[in-house]
């Protein structure tokens, strides 16, 4: 059997003799806002941005939510967001198509809209990318109701609960009640 105990290290202790003032939490507190991260290093603003947009797009709102902790001076991270923009780094084209590439298969039409509207997109570019997604929303909730539904079905119609259930699926899922109801329908009522 091993004896570990004679290879541990002895604990050293510090004891802050008198003539050293003790340290107020306030004073650590900005002395550890200036000090460099754990790499050495402390990111610039810049640095930061580039870092969020390369896991993925954000639009100019959200950036700016996520920085203004960090900026030290005010209007810093307006120019650098403007630095940004002007070299095609931030692009609210980009955001709009990277979002509907990411949800369409999911969510309807209006729960886009209001993530859309939440990462700050311009009313008229939301209005524009809800065109395209409403003609393909029928389509979305008879695929993504398939994927949920159709195998426990077993080809008999569904009982008024789980008919209920199902709507309550698709709504909450942002589809509107015109497609819930002609996606429960079934395929045969698509004549209108």
């Amino acid at each position: 059997m091993i004896n570990r105990s004679s290879s541990r290290k002895p604990v050293q202790t510090i004891t802050r003799t008198s003539d050293q003032p003790r340290e107020s939490r306030e004073s650590r507190e900005k002395s550890s806002a200036k000090s460099p991260a754990k790499g050495g290093f402390s990111l610039s603003l810049k640095g930061r941005a580039l870092r969020m947009l390369a896991t993925r797009e954000h639009s100019r709102s959200e950036l700016e939510k996520k920085l203004k902790p960090f900026e030290e001076t005010p209007g810093q991270v307006a120019q650098v967001l403007d630095d940004l923009q002007a070299k095609d780094f931030i692009s609210e084209a980009r955001v709009v198509e990277s979002v509907i590439n990411r949800r369409q298969a999911k969510l309807g039409a209006s729960r886009i809209r209001q993530e859309l509207f939440g990462k700050g997109i311009d009313k008229e570019a939301v209005i524009e990318a809800m065109v395209g997604l409403k003609a393909t929303e029928l389509e979305r909730a008879r695929e993504l109701w398939q994927r949920k539904f159709a195998a426990k079905s077993d080809g008999q119609p569904p009982d008024r609960a789980a008919q209920a259930k199902q709507m309550r699926f698709l709504a909450a899922r942002g589809f509107s009640g015109d497609v819930i109801r002609r996606v429960l329908a079934g395929p045969q009522n698509d004549e209108e």
